[in-house]
């Protein structure tokens, strides 16, 4: 038995413009908005690997390293990269993004930022 109890999903998206609009609709904007001000000790974290290339992740109260986490460096989720699309971009800088990165984040930082 594992403690603390914790669950995992994977999910395949037909692309990633699916995955930003599902996760900019409602309830689902609310909900991760109200979790990152306050996740009351549950710990979350998500990884994202496209085929063409390029991941990010992001993790909130988790306990200990996990996935990448445990081995990739980290940095904080401000500013240009703060929405999952720049931290996609981040991971393949010195390709040709061609229309990619510089895009809203499915809750704006500034509202998070007290």
């Amino acid at each position: 038995m594992l403690f603390p109890p914790h669950a995992g999903i994977r999910q395949y998206w037909q692309d990633f413009e699916s995955l930003e609009r599902w996760a900019r609709s409602e309830p689902h904007r609310i909900w991760w908005k109200e979790f990152l001000k306050d996740s009351q000790g549950t710990g979350f974290w998500h990884e994202t690997y496209r085929m063409r290339g390029g991941i990010e992740a992001i993790y909130d109260d988790v306990p200990r390293p996990v996935g990448m986490l445990a081995f990739a460096p980290v940095t904080k989720p401000k500013g240009g990269m703060f929405s999952a699309r720049d931290r996609i971009a981040a991971t393949k800088a010195a390709m040709d993004l061609s229309g990619e990165g510089q895009s809203e984040a499915a809750v704006p930082e500034s509202e998070l930022v007290d």
